[in-house]
């Protein structure tokens, strides 16, 4: 083996370890959603648009009340329905209008799911509170499904 051979062959070795850890240093959790944008099973899903959270509210009410509310209120809207989610500290709340019964599921964007039903009159329960970011799928039979966007809930003490 030459020195000319010995060098490019280190060369190449080192742009071998730089790509390595460039690939490492992308965290799990953007890999995961990455992935999970790609891997729609129902192309027929609708996305349901958040036009609500009561978080925003915040600095507008804090002047008018003497403390701050400790339930979180978010609203959905689709073409079918809009969908009301109360966050307390241990579960979401929620209720369909107009009501309709079916399925709910939270997923992770780690891959877990949670799945609750909605009775007859739109509510729904789901526990724990989900502490990371997450997605719910609405399900009701013989029609599309409906798909909110991606969210976090940040913990304030």
């Amino acid at each position: 083996m030459n020195v000319n051979q010995s060098n490019a062959d280190e060369e190449l070795l080192a742009e071998l370890r730089e790509a390595l850890a460039a690939h490492a240093a992308v965290p799990p959790e953007f890999v995961a959603v990455a992935k999970s944008a790609y891997a729609w099973h129902h192309i027929d899903v609708e996305l349901a648009q958040l036009i609500y959270d009561s978080r925003h509210d915040t600095e507008l009410t804090a002047s008018l009340r003497s403390e701050a509310a400790s339930i979180r209120a978010l609203t959905f809207a689709s073409r079918r329905f809009s969908i009301e989610v109360e966050v307390t500290e241990d579960a979401l709340l929620g209720q369909l209008i107009p009501p309709q019964p079916g399925t709910v599921d939270l997923q992770m964007s780690a891959g877990e799911t949670t799945d609750a039903e909605i009775d007859e009159v739109g509510c729904f329960s789901i526990e724990p509170k989900p502490d990371g970011r997450f997605r719910l799928r609405f399900r009701a039979d013989g029609q599309p499904d409906v798909l909110t966007g991606w969210l976090t809930l940040l913990i304030t003490s």
